[in-house]
C-alpha cells in the first residue's frame, strides 16, 4: 500500500514519517560510525518520540543524546537508562538530574564554567548523588564551551573530581559545518572538531587529568569525518528524518528525506495561477533556513503524494493555516492537476523545527503496508 492509501480519511494537516527511510538513515551512520571506530549517540531531539527511539536505539542501555529533562524522563520511564542531557546545566535542574541518578540512569550532564562546575559538586555532595559532567569545547565559534586548551578546563576538570561529582569527558559541536555545501568543507570542520578535542584531552593529560569520553557531533561532520581515531563517541540528531536544509549541505539526496507534512488543497486563484493549502506555519514551522543556501525553498518542497518532488513547486508563503502556492507559469504543472480536495506532501526546512509543531506522527510503512500514530514528547 503507498502513502495516499495508508492515510486515506486522515484529516490534514499532519506529519508523515516514512519508517522505511528513517530506518535505513539510522543503520547507514550507525554502520559508518562504527567502521571509524567510535560509538553513534543518536542526538533523540528531532523525533522526540519512544516509537521512534526504539527504532533508533538498538537497546535500551544504548547511548542517547536529549535536549530537555522531559524527554530524559520520558524515556527513562521506557526503561531507557544512557543519557546524555547536552545543554549546559543550571542549578534549578539539578533536582531533577538528581531523581534520575537514584532511578538509576547514567545521566550525563554538561558545562562550561567553575561557577556551573562548584554547583553541581556542592549539590551532590549534599544530596548523597554523584553527577557525571562533560565539559563543553567551542570548537568553531559557533556556539558555548570554552576555546580548545584553554587552562580554565583543567581546573573546572580538578572541580569535578571530588565528591559530588565526576569529570566524564569533553564534549564539542562542529555548528558551523551546517554552512557548508562542499564535502571537503565538512570535512575540514569534521577535522577541526576532533582536534579541538584531541589537543585539551592532551592538556589535561598533562596535568595528571584523564578525560575517559571525547564527544563530537553535527549531522554533517558524522558523514563526512574520515579519521575518529581518539574519539570515544559521534552525535547526531536530524539525520534521522534529513530535511531541506542538510539536502543543500549535501548531507543527504532529496530520496533520503524521511518527513512531510500532508496538506489538502483549499482553493484556487486563477488570475495568480496559485493554490491554496490547508498548511500554515502552525503545521510547516516559520523556519527559514534555507533562504541563506544555494537554493531557497521558502516554506517547503511540494510534492506529490507518493512523494515525488515537483520541479519548482514550493510553498511560497505562510499565514498561520493557510499556505500558498505559486505554480511556475513555464512548468508542467497546472492548476487543474490539483483539484480542490486533492492532496500534497511537503518537504520541510528543518525537520527539528516542524516536528515541533505536531503532538502526533503519522509512521507508515509501505512495503508492510501499515500505520502507525507515533505520540511526541512535550516540554521541558
Amino acid at each position: 500500500m503507498n502513502a495516499d492509501q495508508l492515510t486515506d480519511g486522515l484529516q490534514t494537516p499532519f506529519l508523515l514519517i516514512d519508517k522505511n527511510k528513517l530506518q535505513a538513515n539510522v543503520h547507514r551512520l550507525q554502520t559508518r560510525i562504527e567502521s571509524l571506530g567510535a560509538v553513534l549517540r543518536p542526538h533523540l531531539k528531532t523525533v522526540r518520540s519512544l516509537e521512534a527511539t526504539a527504532l533508533i536505539l538498538p537497546t535500551r542501555s544504548a547511548p542517547a543524546t536529549v535536549s530537555t529533562l522531559a524527554e530524559a524522563e520520558a524515556l527513562a520511564d521506557a526503561g531507557y537508562n544512557n543519557l546524555l542531557y547536552a545543554v549546559g546545566i543550571s542549578a534549578n535542574k539539578l533536582e531533577r538530574a538528581a531523581a534520575l541518578l537514584r532511578r538509576g540512569v547514567n545521566l550525563h550532564i554538561l558545562l562550561d564554567s567553575l561557577e556551573q562546575a562548584a554547583e553541581v559538586a556542592e549539590y551532590g555532595l549534599a544530596h548523597g548523588v554523584t553527577f557525571s559532567a562533560f565539559i563543553e569545547i567551542d570548537c568553531d565559534g559557533h556556539r558555548g564551551g570554552l576555546p580548545a586548551a584553554d587552562p580554565a578546563v583543567v581546573d573546572i576538570a580538578r572541580r569535578l573530581s571530588g565528591a559530588g561529582a565526576c569529570f566524564q569527558g569533553l564534549l564539542t559541536h562542529a555548528g558551523e559545518s551546517y554552512s557548508c555545501s562542499t564535502p571537503d568543507c565538512i570535512r575540514a570542520a569534521a577535522r577541526q572538531e576532533c582536534g579541538a578535542l584531541l589537543q585539551t584531552a592532551e592538556l589535561l593529560q598533562s596535568q595528571g587529568i584523564a578525560s575517559p569520553t571525547l564527544s563530537v557531533g553535527s549531522t554533517p561532520t558524522a558523514h563526512f569525518a574520515d579519521d575518529l581515531t581518539g574519539i570515544t563517541e559521534v552525535r547526531a540528531g536530524v539525520f534521522t528524518l534529513f530535511d531541506l536544509f542538510m539536502h543543500n549541505v549535501g548531507v543527504c539526496a532529496m530520496d533520503d528525506i524521511a518527513i512531510s507534512i500532508v496538506a489538502t488543497v483549499i482553493g484556487h486563484n486563477k488570475r495568480r495561477n496559485t493554490l491554496f493549502i490547508d498548511a500554515g506555519w502552525m503545521a510547516l514551522s516559520r523556519d527559514r533556513g534555507t533562504a541563506s543556501q544555494k537554493q531557497d525553498y521558502l516554506y517547503g518542497q511540494v510534492c506529490d503524494m507518493s512523494g515525488t518532488p515537483l520541479p519548482g513547486v514550493r510553498v511560497n508563503s505562510a499565514n498561520q493555516e493557510h499556505g500558498l502556492i505559486e505554480l511556475p507559469a513555464d512548468g508542467p504543472c497546472a492548476l487543474e492537476r490539483f483539484p480542490i480536495g486533492s492532496r500534497l506532501r511537503i518537504l520541510p526546512n528543518h525537520a527539528c523545527a516542524t516536528t515541533a509543531m505536531h503532538l502526533q506522527y503519522q509512521a507508515i510503512d509501505e512495503k508492510e503496508g501499515t500505520r502507525e500514530v507515533w505520540t511526541r514528547i512535550t516540554g521541558w
